[in-house]
């Protein structure tokens, strides 16, 4: 059975399983890393955990230019199979183009719907933080990503781009 828990140092070696899992050069959407992350390290990924335990907190106001986001990872039998993460802000510059949701799921643990598991998880903490709707967004290709978007109650918008200037499909969930 799937948990959805705050990112904790305790599983530094089963989270870096799931990112050697992911290859050189591939985006884990949902894990809120930055290429300025160092997280082979004990003292790097405490640092990374801090971080985003830091940018989770609802209670502190987030420095000019940053965001709130609470990031969760889906773990199995303290094996990391994915990531998520829910961007607070309804104006937020960020979530205009990247959306409220990301999520990713590590490749062996993809099509068990884990992916719809945590999009409602996060739904819910949404409705938490009082947030009416959620954009989430996709690349144009992703079957799947579009039908766990559909079946959380997704309604297309349009095509919009992120700021790298890549289309996405975006999607609206009334809560």
């Amino acid at each position: 059975m799937p948990e959805l828990i705050v990112p904790t140092v305790r599983l530094h070696t089963a989270w870096l399983d799931a990112h050697a899992e992911w290859g050189p050069g591939q985006h884990e959407d949902g894990f809120g890393l930055l290429p300025t992350d160092e997280v082979d390290t004990p003292a790097g990924f405490a640092a990374w955990v801090a971080r985003l335990d830091d940018q989770s907190d609802s209670t502190k106001t987030p420095r000019a230019g940053k965001h709130q986001c609470t990031y969760r990872w889906i773990v199995e039998d303290e094996r990391v199979v994915g990531g998520a993460a829910l961007r607070h802000g309804e104006d937020d510059e960020y979530v205009q183009w990247a959306g409220h949701i990301g999520y990713g799921i590590r490749p062996s643990a993809r099509r068990r719907g884990l992916a719809t598991w945590a999009m409602i998880q996060l739904l819910d903490e949404a409705r938490r933080l009082d947030l009416r709707r959620v954009l989430a967004v996709c690349a144009l290709d992703n079957a799947a990503s579009i039908k766990t978007i559909e079946r959380c109650g997704g309604v297309f918008e349009g095509i919009g781009d992120t700021k790298f200037g890549h289309p996405v499909r975006r999607y609206w969930i009334n809560l």
